[in-house]
Order: C-alpha cells, then sequence, then structure tokens
C-alpha cells in the first residue's frame, strides 16, 4: 500500500522537476565547496602548514557561513510555501526580510573574526606556524561573510521560485575569478607580489564581490520577481513578520551553528594527533563538501517541492513525496560512494605537497567517508528536505545535539585523548552521529507532524 503510493506521488513530473531543481543546487554547492578546494589545492604546493593553516580558517568560516544558511533557511521555508499559494508579493518580501536578517547576523560574524582571528586558529592547533598563517586569512577573508549572505538569501528565494540555475550560473562566475585571482595572487603572476595564503584570502574576497554584484545587477536588469528595493524591506520589519521569520530561523540557525561548531570540534579532536592528522583532515574537508553536493542538491530540491505541496495544502502528496525522495537518496549516495572510493587515488594524485604518510592516511579518510556518504543519506534527506519543509525545525534541532555533542563528540573526544586511536579510528567515530539520527529520522517523518502550513494566519 506505501509503496502504491509512493510510486503514484512520485512518478513522471515529480522526478523532472526535482532533477530540475536539484542538479544546479548541486553543481552550486560543488562551486561553493571549490572555493575551499581552490585554496587547499593550490597553497598545497608551498607545504603542509599551509595546507593545515587553510583548513582550519575556511572551517571557521564554514561554521558562520552555516550559520547563515540556517537564517536563510527560515525564509525559504516561508517563500516555498508562499509560490505554492501563488503569492507572488509575500515571496518578494519573504526574500528581501530573508537578506536583511542575513545581511545583519554576517556582520556580527566578521566582527568577532577581526577581533579573535588568533584565538579561533588557537582553538584547534598549537602550532605557532598554522596560527598565523591561518589568522592572516581569516582576518581579510571574513569580509566574504556579507557576500555569502547576499548569495545565500538570493539563492533560496530562486530556488523556491524554480530558478536555481540563475544563481548557480552567478557562481560559475564567482569560482571562476577566485581560481584566476587565486593564481595571480598566490604566486605573484603580472608582476604582482607572491602573497602566498594572503593572497588566497585576498582573491576570495575580490571573487566574492563580483559574484554579488554581477547576481543583484542582473536581476535588477531584468525586473526580476526577486529584485527587491528598500520599501519591500521597510514593509517586511514589522514585529509579527518578523517574529515569524526568527521563530522558523532561529532554532534552525541554532541547529546549524551545533553541527558547524561539532564539525569545528571534530577537527580539534583531530588536531590532537599532530599536524598530520590535521593535514589529512583539512584535504577531506573539501573533498567531503563536494561528495555530499549531490545528496544537498536532491534535499533543498524536495525541501522546495515538498513545501510547495504544503503551502497547496496537498498534505497527502507532501508525505507521499517524502518517503520517495528518501528511497532516491539511498539510491544516490551509493552511486557517489563508488564513485569517491574508485577515484580516490587521482584525488590523492591533485594534493602534491603530501608527505606519504600523510596521503596514506587521507586515503583511508576517503575509504571511511566512502561508506559514510551512504550512511549520511536518509538523516539529510529527512532533516533538510522533509522536516523542515514543514517548519519542524524544533525536533531538528533536539535530534542534532544529541546525537552529535551528547554521543558523538565526547565519544570522539575520548578516543582521541585518553585511549590514543589512530587518527583513521577516531574519524570512523565521526559517523556515529549519523547511526543515532537514522531511528530518530525516520520515525518522525512517518509521524506526519511535521506536516504544517506556515503562511495561514
Amino acid at each position: 500500500m506505501l509503496l502504491s503510493q509512493v510510486i503514484s506521488h512520485t512518478r513522471g513530473d515529480f522526478v523532472r522537476r526535482l532533477i530540475s531543481i536539484a542538479l544546479p543546487i548541486t553543481l552550486q554547492s560543488i562551486m561553493f565547496s571549490s572555493r575551499s578546494l581552490v585554496d587547499v589545492l593550490m597553497l598545497g604546493q608551498l607545504g603542509e602548514a599551509e595546507i593545515a593553516a587553510v583548513g582550519v580558517a575556511a572551517r571557521a568560516t564554514f561554521v558562520t557561513t552555516i550559520m547563515l544558511v540556517g537564517v536563510t533557511t527560515g525564509g525559504a521555508m516561508l517563500t516555498a510555501q508562499y509560490w505554492g499559494a501563488a503569492n507572488k508579493q509575500g515571496v518578494r518580501e519573504s526574500t528581501a526580510l530573508t537578506w536583511f536578517m542575513a545581511t545583519i547576523f554576517a556582520l556580527l560574524s566578521v566582527l568577532l573574526f577581526l577581533i579573535f582571528p588568533s584565538e579561533i586558529m588557537g582553538l584547534t592547533t598549537d602550532s605557532e606556524l598554522v596560527m598565523q598563517l591561518g589568522s592572516e586569512y581569516l582576518v581579510i577573508s571574513s569580509v566574504t561573510m556579507l557576500a555569502v549572505a547576499c548569495v545565500a538569501s538570493m539563492a533560496v528565494g530562486l530556488r523556491a521560485v524554480h530558478q536555481p540555475g540563475l544563481s548557480t550560473f552567478f557562481s560559475g562566475i564567482g569560482i571562476a575569478s577566485n581560481i584566476f585571482l587565486n593564481w595571480v595572487l598566490i604566486f605573484g603572476k603580472f608582476g604582482m607580489p607572491a602573497l602566498g595564503i594572503k593572497g588566497a584570502a585576498i582573491a576570495t574576497v575580490i571573487s566574492g564581490a563580483i559574484e554579488v554584484g554581477c547576481l543583484y545587477g542582473y536581476l535588477h536588469y531584468k525586473k526580476h520577481l526577486l529584485a527587491f528595493s528598500l520599501s519591500d524591506i521597510a514593509v517586511t520589519l514589522k514585529v509579527d513578520k518578523v517574529i515569524r521569520f526568527l521563530k522558523l530561523s532561529m532554532p534552525t540557525t541554532l541547529n546549524f551553528l551545533a553541527w558547524a561548531g561539532g564539525l569545528f570540534a571534530y577537527h580539534a579532536i583531530m588536531g590532537q594527533s599532530g599536524v598530520q592528522g590535521l593535514a589529512a583532515l583539512s584535504v577531506m574537508t573539501p573533498v567531503e563538501s563536494i561528495s555530499l553536493a549531490l545528496l544537498i542538491g536532491m534535499a533543498n530540491a524536495s525541501a522546495v517541492l515538498i513545501g510547495n505541496q504544503i503551502g497547496a495544502k496537498k498534505y497527502d502528496e507532501a508525505y507521499y513525496q517524502a518517503i520517495g525522495i528518501m528511497f532516491l537518496s539511498v539510491l544516490a549516495a551509493i552511486v557517489v560512494a563508488i564513485l569517491l572510493f574508485v577515484c580516490r587515488n587521482l584525488v590523492l594524485d591533485s594534493f602534491s605537497a603530501l608527505t606519504p604518510e600523510t596521503r596514506a592516511l587521507t586515503d583511508k579518510f576517503i575509504v571511511v567517508l566512502s561508506l559514510g556518504l551512504i550512511l549520511r543519506c536518509i538523516p539529510m534527506m529527512a532533516i533538510v528536505g522533509v522536516l523542515r519543509a514543514g517548519g519542524d525545525v524544533k525536533f531538528c534541532l533536539y535530534q542534532d545535539i544529541v546525537a552529535q555533542w551528547i554521543i558523538g563528540i565526547p565519544l570522539a573526544a575520548i578516543a582521541a585523548i585518553y585511549w590514543g586511536w589512530q587518527p583513521e579510528a577516531i574519524y570512523v567515530l565521526f559517523l556515529t552521529e549519523e547511526v543515532v539520527k537514522w531511528g530518530g529520522s525516520i520515525y518522525r517523518v512517518r509521524s506526519k507532524k511535521w506536516l504544517r502550513n506556515l503562511i495561514e494566519n
């Protein structure tokens, strides 16, 4: 009965719309991850200290990026349901409010990085060289958080109206300019001084500004629905609308912060094994992000489609499509895991500065990650693609805190500090939280408690 209903509600047009939204988001996720990968690859030609420094600094900025994504998620829920209800003015105003709130949070994070760069780097390493290099990178690249806020807030709006390809196109412009500027500023081309890690940070800032300028300039030139004005922002800055937005965004933002902070904690735990383990994990950070890109794209696409159905009050369709998308995510994860495992030597060959020992350790990490992708697919799809589409944000927050901070992180920390386990064994323990999330996520989806219309008065 369940299977026949799932097949009935996910055949044909649903799959086509899922793919049309998921593929641009997947490509954009890969491009986003490629920014840090480009830095790691190019700086990797200088030495392992540079790899470790940019890896730690990038993880710190990633925590802030995830926070901003959490802030915009509240807007994404509302915008998707407004679009499903055919309320275009609601879509426009929701996008404007999302941009305003994300920018405020971005400004706060920039101040944090400018005031405490050494303290942030010191959380994961006691190497003076790594701390010095990472602090230089962090201070300069922190300004990019404003660009992230602008791009992320517009990206969720474009996804909600089924036009994710626009933000993906301009992300392509951003990453292309980042690669070119990295080459010029890191190695000193065209008469420029060779700035090393500082050059990578400057390139990141300039490329972010180029991406934002092109994206917003195009939308206003075309008089796009989402090209909001100051008057649209003013209309949305009302107590009831801001409170509704914060009620959705704050649990999700705390959830994302807790999760991303947990990733930073894992980095600190791995740092206990020395620079070698830290360098291997720094290589894994962008590799992991790119490997998860397809699942992230599918999850965000399903959140849009399921949100549209809830906004249109088609609750049965939303439920059975949610079950169907979780089945599809398992198949996608298996395909990606096999590809990563088969291509792991090609990945490792890209990092020429790694010592033989660090390369061997990174190879073990990639094998673990290949298996971990299959373990992560159901929790990611359930949390990002289903539960948040209906605004079930508190459950997601509580589950993540328990799985990561009460179970996963303490277990890995004990293994690293007291038991003296090898880095690859510690890396396996990082996946403990996913096992916990499987049961909770599936139970919650089946309960249907997440099927809530968020835009009704």
